[in-house]
């Protein structure tokens, strides 16, 4: 966990996967420049534009958009990972994983660095299905009894319980930071990452955050998938608890 720091001397980044998300990175990066004012942290960010076809290149570009281009699409488990890198490098305090596509309010930042802060977790994920309030965007029925039967799988490997187990909106801290950047998965990040840090005997929490839909751009999954992708994430999270850790 970070040591005690306070106001600017905290520096945050956000790392933003994009993929062909023309329609709506521009709109991100401004209200990320909006919400700095109000924040009363270092706040920055970097754009992973993961070899998009569409016009996302060429938009970062004339935007003086800090980004990173990959030449290839690597995936979400890719082009994260380059971010908590790029964390690495420049010495981040808190990385922190935000949508290029509008689905995660900003809002809802302080929500996930405080844990941290208050030295109370390693890793913060921000839940649509918690608190008083439930989030704009709950997604389907079917996705969401996948992430049910996911939630029950991470619980009987770890026994920890997570809510929302698919959520991309999530706060990691320099230890954090540090493992993803030498190993993150690629096929299902999200539930899998949370298995491989409790196994690391660091400490995950789960605090809720709003979220809306899609201003653009298209869901990496789709209903029809969804049955299959339950089962798969399911079979790779009892392999990730079987696997031994590395240092």
């Amino acid at each position: 966990m970070i040591k005690k720091k306070r106001g600017l001397d905290v520096k945050i980044l956000l790392i933003i996967p994009a993929y062909n998300e023309e329609a709506s990175i521009l709109n991100t990066i401004r209200k990320v420049n909006d919400f700095r004012g109000s924040f009363p942290y270092t706040l920055d960010y970097v754009v992973i534009n993961d070899g998009s076809t569409d016009g996302t290149a060429d938009i970062l570009k004339n935007a003086n958009a800090n980004s990173i281009s990959l030449i290839t699409n690597m995936g979400i488990g890719g082009a994260v990972q380059t971010g908590y890198r790029y964390a690495k490098e420049k010495d981040y305090d808190i990385a922190i994983q935000f949508d290029g596509d509008g689905q995660h309010d900003i809002n809802s930042l302080e929500n996930l660095v405080n844990p941290i802060l208050n030295q109370q977790a390693n890793l913060v994920v921000g839940s649509r299905f918690m608190g008083d309030k439930l989030a704009d965007f709950q997604t389907t029925g079917m996705r969401r009894f996948g992430i049910n039967i996911i939630s029950f799988f991470i619980k009987l490997v770890t026994g920890k319980k997570i809510f929302d187990t698919t959520s991309g909106y999530r706060a990691a801290d320099k230890s954090v930071i540090q493992f993803f950047s030498h190993r993150y998965p690629v096929k299902y990040p999200e539930p899998e990452s949370i298995v491989h840090i409790l196994k690391k005997k660091l400490f995950v929490e789960e605090v809720a955050v709003n979220m809306f839909e899609r201003n653009g751009g298209e869901s990496s999954i789709t209903p029809l998938k969804s049955i299959r992708y339950m089962s798969d994430v399911c079979s790779s999270i009892i392999i990730s608890a079987l696997m031994k850790e590395e240092d």
